[in-house]
């Protein structure tokens, strides 16, 4: 059954900023999303509720707010960053600000001795012959042009002083700049790929750091009732997380795993990543693109084996050598180019791979919601991603409860309509 649900598109309301907009993906599904599951499944404290592509933590931190215990497994070091610093409440608002002032006053001073003023001159910007930059290896991983000098040498100087501060503090100061360094740094767009903007030769840092460091001290303290709930951020890789989960203990998961297309989502954090320190060369970003669902060509890896859990799922190989032929058909012989087929069975092996390790840790009867979309990214093959991963969640087990049509957009290759679902399944043990 397809149910078309109410609800806004995408949009985030403005009663939901608090926490969420601490830090997250542009395109990260909206709280308000979340809440319309738990209430429609009437979860509440008595339940524990699972994210294993936990993201940016939209589910978890719903779930605090909500009085849920709840856990999240995400792969990329930045997201789980990100994740468990939003759930977790326990800091004490007026000393997170107190720090932060002395840390802005402290990168002012430093900035000031150096006749650089944090607030842009866009008519006059001086030039500065001795200023910071990141070790070469570094600055190769960023995309190029992603911010400009003047402006990188003030983050620097920013988060070398936010590094003096000892935990917890530091770890809000550090989600306050990566959100600065985005936002307001840098020369990065997102719509909804990642790129380069207009090239800006200055821009403020330390005060929208500081403006974001005082949001977050204001929303901790709206949230200290709920502090105590319990969230836990499990770095691991969900088609098999290392760290164990209770067996049987998970009652609900709602989550969005990435779609079958060519979205890098660590390219698309790459800037806070690198200047954080989650990976400073590239075989540390390979490492940490192995940990990954292999959803994009960049993320493949010769050893890959994943595909062998989909082997005998004819409409899945039929999408494969159908973007195989249209390859051929038309000429593109790129390396990327060439995996597209390839990626495609991963994709749903992975997911594959991720319902059968999911069966040792559900209760019987739990829920599970899967925000997921069709994609036609791969030579306008259309692929119906929400009916496939139920049709691979029901031969392992799983009962296909519905497809709930979330949003409709039209692709601009295709013309054609492609549906974002919510596929709702059960696991009966």
């Amino acid at each position: 059954m397809r149910t078309r649900l109410t609800a806004k598109n995408n949009k985030m309301l403005a009663e939901d900023l608090p926490v969420h907009d601490w830090y997250r993906f542009v395109l990260s599904f909206p709280p308000h999303l979340v809440r319309r599951y738990l209430e429609r499944f009437a979860i509440t404290g008595d339940h524990l509720v699972l994210d294993p592509f936990a993201g940016t933590g939209t589910t978890l931190v719903e779930c605090k707010k909500s009085g849920i215990p709840c856990i999240g497994i995400e792969a990329h070091p930045m997201s789980h960053f990100a994740s468990r610093v939003k759930t977790d409440w326990r800091c004490e608002p007026a000393e997170l600000v107190e720090a932060g002032e002395l840390v802005y006053q402290k990168a002012w001073q430093q900035l000031d001795k150096e006749m650089i003023c944090d607030v842009p001159d866009f008519f006059d910007t001086p030039r500065h012959n001795h200023l910071r930059t990141l070790p070469t290896e570094q600055m190769r991983l960023l995309l190029k042009n992603s911010i400009s000098p003047l402006p990188l040498h003030k983050a620097l100087v920013l988060r070398d002083n936010i590094l003096e501060m000892p935990e917890p503090v530091a770890q809000y100061h550090k989600l306050a700049f990566a959100k600065a360094l985005v936002q307001s740094a840098s020369n990065l767009h997102f719509g909804p790929e990642v790129g380069v903007r207009k090239i800006k030769n200055d821009a403020a840092v330390l005060m929208p750091w500081l403006d974001n460091v005082k949001a977050i001290a204001s929303d901790l303290a709206e949230s200290k009732d709920y502090a105590d709930i319990p969230s836990t951020m499990i770095l691991g890789d969900s088609r098999s997380p290392q760290q164990e989960i209770e067996p049987a203990s998970v009652d609900f998961v709602f989550t969005s795993p990435p779609y079958p297309n060519e979205k890098d989502y660590t390219r698309t954090t790459r800037l806070e990543s690198v200047l954080l320190g989650c990976f400073s060369d590239m075989a540390g970003l390979r490492s940490h693109k192995k940990r990954l669902l292999r959803s994009n060509t960049r993320n493949v890896y010769k050893a890959d084996d994943d595909d062998k859990h989909v082997l005998l799922h004819d409409e899945i190989q039929d999408i494969a050598r159908r973007i195989e032929r249209r390859r051929i058909e038309l000429g593109k012989t790129s390396g990327f180019e060439k995996l597209y087929a390839r990626v495609t069975r991963l994709y749903f092996g992975g997911m594959a791979s991720h319902f059968e390790w999911l069966r040792t840790i559900l209760r019987p009867g739990a829920i599970l919601a899967y925000v997921v979309g069709d994609q036609a990214s791969y030579l306008r093959i259309m692929i119906r991603t929400g009916r496939l991963l139920g049709e691979i969640a029901e031969a392992l087990g799983y009962e296909v409860l519905d497809l709930d049509i979330f949003r409709t957009r039209m692709a601009t290759a295709t013309k054609e309509h492609l549906n974002e679902e919510v596929l709702l399944l059960r696991w009966n043990g």
